[in-house]
């Protein structure tokens, strides 16, 4: 029996000199989360993000601008917000988790906006043919296009605000629109 222990314990030792010492301490969603948190944080003024590039809406290939103001689900699911994106992070076609494409901001009950989320966008291939093939997977989440004829892929993060319906639903009951 000590022998069955002894050889478990040299099989644990190995691993864990196979994967450098670092099983234990391999990132998760919740670091990845939190270094989100922390590159974004600058952003809770909306003047920095507008500073930053991003700005209300996106203008599009036609130079009409969309989705410009507070977005609420049609059937009472709740809303997103106000997003801010920068275009040139969408255009590159890749997604950083430290650098979203979108921030995403609620009404306070002062009136004052409140960022609450970030969104990550990358043009699907009815918007952009030499969008990537496969969406990506940031947080290991499934991008979904929610609206086919605008056809980008989206996955909202709500690391500033909690979301009853989970932290990467595009829709939360919490949020309103004015």
């Amino acid at each position: 029996m000590q022998t069955r222990f002894k050889f478990a314990v040299l099989i644990a030792i190995v691993g864990l000199a196979a994967y450098g010492g670092n099983v234990l301490a391999a990132p998760g969603p919740q670091d990845e989360l939190a270094a989100v948190r922390r590159a974004t944080a600058q952003f809770h003024r909306v003047e920095a993000a507008i500073a930053a590039g991003y700005e209300l809406g996106y203008v599009n290939g036609d130079g009409a601008r969309i989705i410009d103001g507070c977005i609420a689900h049609p059937m009472g699911a709740g809303a997103m917000g106000c997003h801010y994106f920068n275009k040139a992070l969408i255009d590159d076609l890749v997604v950083d988790v430290l650098k979203p494409e979108g921030l995403v901001y609620a009404s306070s009950p002062s009136g004052q906006l409140k960022l609450v989320a970030v969104e990550y966008v990358v043009p699907g291939p009815n918007s952009n043919p030499s969008g990537p093939a496969v969406a990506p997977t940031p947080f290991g989440m499934g991008m979904h296009i929610l609206v086919p004829q605008v056809g980008f892929h989206t996955l909202h993060a709500w690391i500033w605000s909690h979301n009853p319906a989970g932290m990467f639903a595009h829709w939360n009951p919490e949020v309103t629109c004015p």
